[in-house]
């Protein structure tokens, strides 16, 4: 489904990733682990359009993404979930959720989807008319989820999920994404700094350092590392 092959990339002249390949299959749960300043952003930022690699090539079905304007990533199929959430505070609940109906399919169906949407998260439901901006973090974070969702991707990407919540909330979200992708087959590609919840979500996961790609592999052989477990987990 998407495929990142070799790709450099740069700010101006400062290189900020090194030959990086990853590949997310249809209906799979990725992950990809690194520390502040490792290159994750930088990531996204690339496979979203707003920058382009100067090495190596990013197709999503395999359309070249890498040779198409930003806004076009959201009518292929792709739907990102930011780092911060990135609500319109001042707007209602039902007003964030039908401003994630970006594409034409999206608009067709922005009801049916909203509901489906509210079903998924129903404390959403009884926030419909709120202020976004007065939800709880937990909440704002649901929210930005069910944004991603109404666009009907076929890959959600989501930066830094966990931060600022607490353990249980970052659970009961996790869970509800596991049967998103169960139910719907929707992929998801998750990027966090959450190593031990990520790791036991996601089918595979990529560890990146200095914008590199230092390890790859089956979930559960990466929560079995030595090398993984002292330097993510602290054990």
């Amino acid at each position: 489904m998407l495929e990142i092959k070799n790709i450099d990339v740069y700010y101006g002249d400062l290189q900020a990733l090194w030959d990086v390949s990853v590949n997310i299959a249809k209906g799979e749960i990725v992950t990809l682990i690194g520390s502040n300043g490792a290159g994750k952003s930088t990531l996204l930022k690339t496979i979203s359009g707003l920058l382009k690699p100067r090495k190596g090539s990013i197709l999503f079905e395999e359309v070249e993404l890498d040779k198409l304007p930003a806004y076009k990533t959201v009518e292929l199929g792709i739907a990102m979930v930011p780092e911060g959430r990135k609500i319109f505070t001042e707007m209602s609940v039902h007003e964030n959720l039908e401003l994630g109906a970006f594409t034409r399919e999206a608009r067709k169906e922005k009801n049916k989807t909203a509901e489906w949407v509210y079903e998924i998260f129903p404390i959403l439901k009884e926030r419909t008319r709120q202020k976004a901006g007065t939800l709880s973090g937990g909440e704002q974070q649901m929210l930005a989820i069910g944004r991603g969702l109404m666009s009907l991707p076929k890959l959600l990407i989501i930066d830094e999920m966990s931060l600022g919540l607490a353990p249980v909330i970052v659970q009961e979200i996790a869970a509800i994404l596991k049967k998103i992708n169960k139910t719907k087959g929707t992929s998801i590609f998750l990027v966090e700094q959450n190593v031990q919840m990520v790791l036991a979500l996601a089918d595979r996961g990529y560890i990146i350092e200095n914008g590199r790609i230092v390890r790859e592999g089956k979930t559960d052989a990466l929560l079995n590392s030595e090398s993984v477990r002292n330097a993510y987990l602290g054990i």
